[in-house]
């Protein structure tokens, strides 16, 4: 399946979405924090990268920079802060997950995010639809 870098300064947060991804078949790369997640993107290839916004005293907007300079890989941003992520600059990610995220749900974007054109991504759509969902 795809290979995945997960994002979160929490590490039991980053453990919990690695099992889950790695259940659904994909093998995943760890990672607590942005300056290492940085680095990884530029020494590796990815097919997805799912990251927290908030990481400590760093940002998942590096994170973001990182993965969408030069290429067209989807970006999860899985945050209690998606609202403030989604408002930053450009570039922006695919889709916006607020935590606590369902397991299902995860996996089911990620895989349609995998098997989707970069141009038809809307996260500004996903956003809103998640609100309503959650009224």
């Amino acid at each position: 399946m795809a290979r995945i870098l997960c994002v979160d300064d929490e590490p039991a947060a980053v453990a919990l979405k690695q099992t889950i991804l790695e259940r659904a078949g994909h093998t995943v790369t760890p990672c607590t924090s942005a300056h290492d997640a940085t680095a990884l993107l530029a020494a590796e290839t990815f097919d997805a990268v799912v990251t927290d916004w908030k990481l400590g005293e760093e940002s998942g907007r590096q994170i973001l920079l990182a993965a969408k300079t030069g290429t067209q890989v989807p970006v999860v941003v899985v945050s209690g802060y998606c609202t403030d992520a989604f408002r930053a600059a450009e570039p922006q990610a695919d889709i916006y997950l607020e935590k606590p995220v369902d397991s299902t749900e995860l996996v089911a974007i990620l895989e349609a995010l995998l098997h989707t054109p970069a141009e038809h991504h809307t996260p500004a759509d996903h956003i809103e639809k998640r609100k309503k969902k959650k009224s």
